[in-house]
């Protein structure tokens, strides 16, 4: 669980494009946004994830992982993710060096984030 998380993107119109995407299956969405910055949650007043552009090609590569409500959930992510853009780290599936319920997918998006959507249920 995290309160929020802040990433750098290096262009702002196509990472907002990737995550409203990639995020609806799990019920997050498109938030408060503005000149350098962007934020995603699953309401209004709750709004964890935010972009942030930089020109600093080397301050990116963050991982971050969001929980999902049901396996479907995670595979959901991970087929909206790669229909957006992303690169394949890993499918959807039990990761049991974790633990045996451990279900999680993994993608690299366009600015070298690794993103993960985890059910453990």
């Amino acid at each position: 669980m995290y309160d929020h998380l802040g990433l750098r993107v290096k262009d702002m119109k196509k990472a907002v494009a990737f995550y409203a995407a990639a995020l609806a299956p799990l019920g997050h969405k498109p938030g408060p946004s503005g000149e350098g910055y962007a934020g995603f949650g699953p309401d209004a007043d709750t709004i964890p994830l935010w972009l942030h552009p930089t020109t600093n090609a080397g301050a990116t590569g963050v991982h971050i992982c969001f929980k999902a409500k049901s396996r479907a959930e995670v595979d959901a992510f991970h087929a909206a993710a790669l229909k957006a853009g992303a690169k394949d780290n890993g499918g959807p599936g039990i990761r049991t060096d974790y633990s045996p319920t451990y279900y999680a997918a993994f993608v690299i998006d366009a600015d070298n984030n690794n993103l993960e959507a985890v059910f453990t249920g």
